[in-house]
This record gives structure tokens, C-alpha cells and sequence, in this order.
């Protein structure tokens, strides 16, 4: 597999984005503020047996306070490492996935030196914009619904439509919600004509390939879909396979952004 190429700044900048420290941390919590996985991918490691609190085998829902030793596979766990964050523009065919066994996989094609992990998903068919980061306490602050995060793309589908589709993508569509096993009608968001075929979105939702089957929901083919921007941070003149680190401004907006938010 050809590996991505980094451009823009060598080393990530000092600053990170600031989580509320508290006495006692729920272990995934820590063990995601460490770098080792998302905080469901923390639940999975626990349940597995993996994780231990001075040698003894952890359970879902314990505390680590902070002069406890956390181990994942006998290694010792710091969450003391420096915090960064990486803009990649994923190429078609590349999934977002952390597992080893799709030859696939984004962590592979991203090939940094250091332990990260994608913030949501790209479908495979699709291009642009993803985060990745070593902090994983940040991933369910910047997804979660509820906070109301925006993501732009920039989708053509197969042939001309009308105002009438820009309403009904605008106001909402029905469609299968596969997590919650029912249907469900998308939430209101914004749509913009940019030609014949061609419209930009802003969802504040995530639903698995949301675009896709609203669009096939009114009689449409997406052709090409593209991310553009994830909250403040926007693609750019990024390449294809192309990667950079946030620098610090953006990192400092998506600090303010996220300040006192759900994580």
C-alpha cells in the first residue's frame, strides 16, 4: 500500500485541547487520554481482560486515582504523553478503521511513528477531510450529536436536480437509522446548489453514509462525495494522501469550541 505523505509542520505545536481534570478518572477515560483507543475502543480492551489496576484485572466502570498503575498487556499506561491532532485527506479506498487485518486500514496508510486513531469515519468510497489524534478523550466531545458540530462536504450526484430535492435534503429525509433499527427522518441542515449536479452540505448528524442514502432516497446517485471541514478545521489545498498537523491556532479555536462540552 502507498503510504500518506506529510506536508506542513514537521512537529506538533505545544498546545492540546484541555479536558477537566478531576481526583478520580473512570478508566476508559484514562486509558483514552492516554492514546491507547477511543473510549469504546477502552471498553473493548477492559472487557477483554487486557487492562489491569496494580495488577489486578480491571472491570467496566472502575476508577483509576492518581497514584494507581494502569497496565494494558502487562505494559505500563501513562496518560502523560503530549496531545496532537492530524487533518488527512483520506484518498478513495482507504477505510477508516483501526484494524489490522483490512489491508486497508487508515492507520496502516497513515503510518505515523506514534499510536492514533481516526475521530468518526469516511466511508471507503468517499474523500477528504478526517481528524485523527492520540487523544482519545476528545473523539465523543467532537462527535457527539448533541453538541451540534458542523461537517461541510461537497457532493455531485449522477443528474440535474430541482429546488424541490435542496428543500426536501434541507428539511429532512427518511431514511434507515441502521444503530437504532428504525426509520427515522434526518435532522433539518443546510444545503447549497453549487451547479447542475453538484451541492455543498452541512450535517450536523452522523449517520452511517448519511448522504448516500439520502440522496438515493429521492431517486439520486452520489458520483463523487468530499469532505471539506470539520468544525473549524477545513481541507485546504490538502492532497489526496496528503497529512498535516493542526497548528496551533486551530488548535486553540477547537480548544474554545469544545470548552465545558459533553465528552
Amino acid at each position: 500500500m502507498i503510504k500518506a505523505q506529510q506536508v506542513g509542520l514537521k512537529k506538533p505545536p505545544h498546545n492540546s485541547v484541555e479536558h477537566q481534570q478531576e481526583e478520580a478518572t473512570r478508566l476508559n477515560k484514562f486509558l483514552s487520554e492516554s492514546g491507547v483507543s477511543s473510549r469504546r475502543g477502552a471498553d473493548r480492551l477492559i472487557q477483554e481482560g487486557r487492562v489491569s489496576i496494580n495488577g489486578i484485572v480491571a472491570e467496566l466502570g472502575m476508577s483509576v486515582y492518581e497514584d494507581d498503575s494502569v497496565s494494558l498487556d502487562g505494559v505500563a499506561v501513562s496518560n502523560q504523553k503530549h496531545r496532537f491532532y492530524i487533518a488527512l485527506n483520506k484518498p478513495r479506498g482507504i477505510t477508516s478503521t483501526t484494524d489490522p487485518k483490512d489491508p486497508t486500514n487508515i492507520i496502516s496508510f497513515l503510518n505515523h511513528p506514534e499510536s492514533v486513531f481516526p475521530i468518526g469515519r469516511l466511508d471507503k468510497d468517499s474523500f477528504g477531510l478526517i481528524l485523527l489524534t492520540n487523544d482519545g478523550d476528545v473523539v465523543n466531545k467532537i462527535l457527539r450529536e448533541e453538541n451540534g458540530h458542523d461537517k461541510e462536504y461537497d457532493v455531485s450526484v449522477h443528474k440535474a436536480f430541482d429546488e424541490a430535492f435542496v428543500y426536501s435534503m434541507q428539511e429532512g429525509v427518511e431514511i434507515y437509522n441502521q444503530a437504532a433499527h428504525r426509520h427515522e427522518v434526518t435532522k433539518p441542515c443546510t444545503v447549497t446548489r453549487e451547479g447542475s449536479n453538484r451541492f455543498t452540505i452541512i450535517l450536523q448528524q452522523g449517520l452511517n453514509r448519511q448522504i448516500r442514502r439520502m440522496t438515493k432516497a429521492l431517486g439520486y446517485r452520489v458520483t463523487s462525495l468530499k469532505r471539506t471541514r470539520i468544525m473549524n478545521i477545513h481541507l485546504g489545498d490538502l492532497k489526496q494522501g496528503q497529512w498535516r498537523y493542526l497548528n496551533a491556532e486551530e488548535v486553540s479555536e477547537l480548544n474554545l469550541l469544545l470548552k465545558n462540552q459533553k465528552g
